[in-house]
């Protein structure tokens, strides 16, 4: 019996969607018993696993070209349970358990506005017969491993370093504005088709200058949260560019008018 390696190549890329989830899935797990401190640690620690098979899985099947319209959709949906509502729960019991229902409806707000960010994503990012599009130089919204990302580097270093200066109050500050930020239209580098400039040079060298100089003079947790932080204030830096060149451009064509 003949095994088609091309066909079984397919198999690979889900592979690691899939162990996505399993972190994921795991991570709820823990969670839902009476969480100590060292389960909301082991379940965000689940979590950076299922960031790191998550960025696996797409590169996987761009280079051995087994990209599919299954493989999307179902990147997607492991995205809405990894990065959607196992981060909502390890902080909705970290924190936001004392503000009661206002901080289950903030957890809630986060999940939704993942689950709509990512079926925006999955619209945009394939064609009228479902097929995938090559990737773009940006992505419209915060990517939800992003806001993920953040929240939980937030809870490892609370628990490595002691107690962070993060009241129930700030995080659900933090969660909606990660939300908002999902949900607009705002361009947040993809890092999948990356094309070096100068700017492009400046801004990620400065990120990983910062961060190396945190894991050094202060903790090595607290890296992650900046490198985290850094790539949403890039991204809110190169809105206000974009928005400043084309409010500069609509003047320039009123004065040309005008004259």
């Amino acid at each position: 019996m003949k095994v088609d390696l091309r066909k079984s190549l397919f198999i690979l890329p889900n592979l690691f969607t899939l162990s996505s989830v399993l972190c994921g899935y795991y991570a709820i797990l823990i969670l839902s018993d009476r969480s100590t401190s060292d389960d909301f640690y082991r379940a965000a620690l689940l979590i950076i696993f299922a960031l790191f098979f998550d960025g696996i899985d797409g590169r996987v099947a761009r280079l051995t070209r087994t990209q599919t319209a299954i493989g999307v959709q179902l990147d997607s949906l492991a995205d809405v349970i990894s990065f959607g509502v196992a981060p909502a729960i390890l902080v909705y019991y970290w924190s936001l358990v004392e503000l009661g229902t206002v901080g289950m409806l903030i957890g809630f707000v986060y999940v939704a506005s993942g689950a709509i960010r990512l079926a925006r994503f999955n619209v945009v990012s394939t064609t009228d017969d479902g097929q995938p599009r090559k990737p773009g130089k940006y992505t419209q919204g915060l990517p939800i491993p992003a806001a993920a990302g953040i929240l939980i580097s937030i809870v490892v270093a609370n628990t490595l370093t002691g107690k962070l200066p993060f009241s129930p109050v700030i995080i659900s500050g933090l969660v909606i504005m990660l939300s908002v930020f999902m949900v607009s239209a705002m361009p947040f580098r993809s890092f999948k088709d990356l094309r070096l400039s100068w700017r492009t040079v400046l801004l990620v060298s400065t990120a990983l200058g910062v961060t190396v100089w945190i894991a050094l003079e202060i903790h090595p947790s607290m890296a992650l949260v900046w490198l985290l932080s850094a790539y949403v204030i890039i991204g809110i830096l190169e809105s206000l560019v974009a928005l400043m060149n084309k409010a500069r451009n609509g003047m320039d064509r009123a004065d040309q008018r005008s004259l």
